[in-house]
């Protein structure tokens, strides 16, 4: 006796359909958190592995380290260069991989409508100084600084996530002039910022890894802080 093939119904074919769509739908937030869960865990990576890089400098330059990124001053990614694998003014700082953090958006553009996947700077530098603990202003320093002023290492910011947005610079090479705008020295840097004055406007990312960023403090260990706890604070080398 010939038993007949029977295939699929199209009713059948549509209920299966259904369910791998509806199953994609439950499974790709949760897969998209898990993606962004990893970058955030290796931009924090990342910014350890500078800061290995920056005590190594220091011991080499009697203990200073790059602030601004003014005039002639040393410019923090081409001066670890010999510390993450590559010679002084040799390599190509753009191919070093811990300086990318890869939840940086490619998407969008920042100051002269630039795109965003050209940027090679992801981190923002404390630039900041005070003349004692009661000045809540303060200045720029425009130079390397010597670790020892800094009273308070652990809790005192050396960089953080670079915000992105259409008032900000995109660094395509060390020669840009906008390198001078990754520096931080005013309040309204901060992440709690509303600016977006091209000078003035915020710098710290608010929202790169969740609600916050991720930052390199200056004995060298990295961690995420939420954009409403970052205070002026975090930023005194004094």
């Amino acid at each position: 006796m010939n038993q007949q093939r029977r295939g699929f119904t199209l009713i059948e074919l549509l209920v299966v359909i259904a369910i791998i769509a509806l199953l994609m739908g439950i499974l790709m937030p949760a897969l998209q958190r898990v993606k962004k869960q990893a970058q955030g865990a290796t931009c924090l990576s990342n910014l350890r592995q500078i800061g290995v890089a920056a005590s190594l400098y220091a011991q080499d330059y009697d203990w200073f380290i790059p602030r601004g990124s003014t005039g002639s001053n040393p410019i923090w990614f081409m001066q670890y260069l010999p510390y993450v694998g590559q010679e002084h003014n040799k390599g190509d700082y753009k191919s070093v991989k811990i300086y990318r953090c890869k939840s940086f958006p490619t998407t969008g553009f920042g100051l002269n409508n630039i795109s965003n996947s050209r940027q090679t700077v992801c981190y923002v530098l404390n630039d900041w100084t005070f003349s004692s603990r009661d000045d809540d202003t303060g200045t720029s320093v425009g130079k390397p600084t010597k670790l020892s002023v800094f009273k308070r290492p652990a809790k005192t910011v050396y960089m953080a996530d670079n915000e992105d947005g259409d008032w900000r610079p995109i660094i395509e090479n060390e020669n840009s002039p906008e390198i001078i705008r990754c520096d931080i020295f005013i309040r309204t840097h901060l992440p709690d910022s509303e600016s977006h004055h091209i000078n003035d406007g915020r710098r710290v990312a608010r929202a790169r890894h969740a609600k916050g960023c991720n930052a390199l403090f200056l004995d060298w260990h990295s961690e995420y802080v939420e954009a409403e706890d970052m205070t002026i604070d975090m930023w005194r080398d004094k």
